[in-house]
């Protein structure tokens, strides 16, 4: 459940304080107003994002910063007489009426109007009136104002507005044509017949409807055609000339192109989905190129420590424990049991038959949510080489062990209590772990390497789910970091010259500070991590589609299901690799490369990302951020149109041990 309150107060600082709006009194209002009453029950999540969002009668309500920017613009002050054009859900008025004395506000559509004055009544905001008109008459029987603001893009500035402001007043409104070229402009008034007019930069907003702005039936009609092809978008064009067309999958040529990569210590693949079969065999096309010439010896994987155990001893040969589980049964279980990672996984398993062991190639999970199997896999392995040791680390662990089944209750109750009460605890036993890092592993290194990543995962998870409870920003870094630490663990464990291949989300292997993540959001992410390290010995590839199908879930712990991508919204990213005209292709961003299309690509501009939750009602609030793509990857992998995964059966069959852990 997210806290409204919480979630506020970061939409003020990241989004319209750090943005440039300082002025005190608008910020102090936003921090008030529940933007979340203001728009509808299954939008309220979404309600502080960095975003407009859709109201009823096909209108929106405006992005937090431009709400913020336009009243300070304004210099709405206490005692003001106020009048706002275009009320819309009744959130900007709601805003303005906690600075100014008097507050009108004119919408054109009844029933927003109603739904509006419903909504300021209700949360005692009584000193806003909500008139339905046509708001490019102003309201003349209120004049004059002090300032006038005005919620939609008209071809010019109304008179009847400007000869509604009082000596001195402040009107701020778009101006521009119906193909989306507007800017803000803020005219003054100083005298009875002049007036000074201030430009505030590009904006974009709905068509201002009414006498004195666009007609009814005009807007729709001027309205421009989105390109098509890449002779209408010159960006297109430029992405067509530098795309490298990639071949079938099993044609050596495809993994080829990535030779160029070669000579990296890192090469991040991501995914646009979680359940995308074109990623996912791309990514291994890729990797078995890196491994077979190149001497990459690591594949580590967004997936959890023991499951990626289970399978990385199947590919060795080695036999599961005796109490040994199928892996990855928890949600989604569909991410790695596929067909498209079991084709990969008995092919890393032919490979390695083939020699010896420490020239074999090996699979890691990086990820922190097996809480319950990390526990015991660090106490099995203590057991083993030292019970006086695993009777200390049992006495630790029983802190966490009434929460190891679910940890977010344990989250709860720290957060309640006001203490980490476990924390000492498990960082102590990694500590010791490392502490006997030679005695331990002169036994076996992978024993030891598998114990010291639960270990260190138990000390993560811990964290991460106390920090769940205290926003978005803290949870997400912290499981990257923990992600990073694994994954910089590995390649210090297996030496200098080793290699590895990640395969992870695009928001996880693309540098977040070049992402709306990192500069509203504060998130940080492995990509990001790898090139603060490893400068360009770290190389980030991204991937992309603009339809097709996706195995996903409506919600977390939900059924799979197959669902139809959303077309690419214009003006995306996916929307000028559409309409470069090429089906799958491979995009080198490095600088100096396509330099001319480099620039062109440099935004910012919407991405969208699928996780294993696919929401197409909600897309663009639930799935698009805003990025700048040639800074975020070192390339971009192209398929126009993608299918779902085929998922594999959860249950392991009789007979088994031939072909576990797939069980098939």
């Amino acid at each position: 459940m997210l806290n409204m309150a919480r979630e506020r107060e970061r939409m003020v600082d990241r989004q319209v304080e750090r943005r440039g709006v300082h002025d005190i009194l608008v910020l102090d209002a936003m921090r008030e107003v529940p933007r979340e009453a203001f728009v509808a029950k299954e939008m309220a999540e979404f309600a502080y994002e960095d975003s407009p969002l859709p109201i009823e009668a096909g209108q929106t309500i405006s992005q937090p910063y431009i709400v913020g920017l336009m009243i300070a613009a304004a210099q709405v002050r206490p005692g003001d007489n106020v009048l706002e054009i275009g009320a819309g859900s009744g959130y900007a008025a709601a805003v303005i009426s906690r600075i100014a004395g008097r507050v009108h506000a004119i919408e054109r559509h009844a029933m927003l109007s109603k739904l509006a004055a419903e909504r300021l009544k209700r949360l005692g905001y009584d000193n806003v009136e909500i008139h339905t008109g046509d708001g490019t008459k102003g309201w003349p029987e209120a004049a004059p104002f002090d300032a006038i603001l005005v919620a939609a893009g008209g071809p010019a500035i109304p008179q009847a507005l400007k000869q509604q402001l009082g000596i001195g007043g402040r009107l701020v409104i778009p101006v521009g044509d119906l193909q989306g070229e507007q800017r803000l402009v803020k005219v003054t008034r100083t005298s009875a017949t002049s007036f000074e007019k201030e430009y505030l930069g590009e904006v974009r907003f709905v068509s201002l409807i009414g006498e004195h702005g666009w007609g009814e039936a005009d807007a729709p009609a001027r309205s421009a055609p989105a390109p098509k092809t890449a002779r209408d978008n010159p960006v297109s064009a430029l992405i067509r000339a530098a795309a490298e067309t990639l071949p079938d999958f099993d044609d050596p040529a495809f993994g080829a192109l990535f030779d160029r990569f070669a000579g990296a210590r890192l090469v991040l693949l991501g995914e646009a989905s979680h359940g995308t079969s074109e990623f996912y065999r791309a990514r291994a096309a890729i990797t078995k190129r890196l491994i077979e010439a190149h001497g990459f010896g690591i594949v580590a994987v967004e997936a959890d420590w023991p499951d990626a155990a289970s399978l990385d001893r199947h590919i060795r040969g080695r036999p599961a424990p005796a109490h040994a589980e199928l892996p990855f049964r928890r949600f989604p279980a569909w991410m790695w049991r596929n067909t498209d990672v079991e084709s990969f996984i008995e092919w890393l398993r032919r490979w390695n038959a083939q020699r010896p062991s420490d020239q074999q190639a090996g699979l890691y999970g990086l990820d922190l949510y097996s809480l319950s199997a990390s526990i015991h896999a660090v106490l099995d392995y203590l057991d083993r080489v030292d019970p006086e040791a695993a009777a200390v680390a049992r006495q630790r662990y029983g802190c966490l062990m009434p929460w190891a089944k679910e940890p977010q209750s344990y989250g709860r109750m720290a957060l309640t209590s006001g203490y980490a009460q476990c924390e000492a605890g498990v960082v102590r036993t990694l500590q010791d772990l490392l502490g006997k890092q030679v005695e331990y592993a002169r036994h076996d290194g992978d024993s030891f390497l598998n114990a010291t990543a639960n270990a260190r995962l138990v000390k993560s998870a811990e964290a991460y789910y106390r920090a769940i409870y205290y926003g978005t920003a803290e949870s997400w870094n912290l499981r990257d970091i923990h992600m990073f630490d694994t994954l910089c663990a590995l390649l210090e464990a297996k030496g200098p010259h080793a290699k590895a291949v990640v395969w992870a989300h695009n928001s996880h292997i693309g540098d977040a500070s070049r992402t709306e993540m990192g500069m509203v959001r504060e998130e940080l992410n492995i990509g990001q991590l790898c090139r603060e390290r490893f400068g360009a010995a770290a190389a980030l590839i991204g991937f992309g589609t603009h339809t097709g199908t996706v195995a996903c879930a409506s919600d977390w712990d939900g059924p799979m299901q197959i669902k139809r991508i959303n077309p690419s919204r214009p003006g995306s990213y996916e929307r000028l690799a559409h309409d470069s005209g090429i089906d799958r292709f491979l995009l080198d961003l490095r600088p100096n490369v396509h330099e001319p299309l480099r620039q062109s690509l440099l935004g910012p501009r919407l991405e969208r990302f699928i996780g294993v939750i696919y929401r197409p009602e909600t897309e663009r609030w639930s799935h698009y951020s805003e990025c700048l793509l040639p800074q975020q990857f070192d390339a971009y992998v192209w398929f126009d149109e993608t299918s779902a995964v085929t998922p594999l059966p959860t249950r392991q069959t009789p007979g088994g041990a031939d072909t576990w852990p797939f069980g098939l």
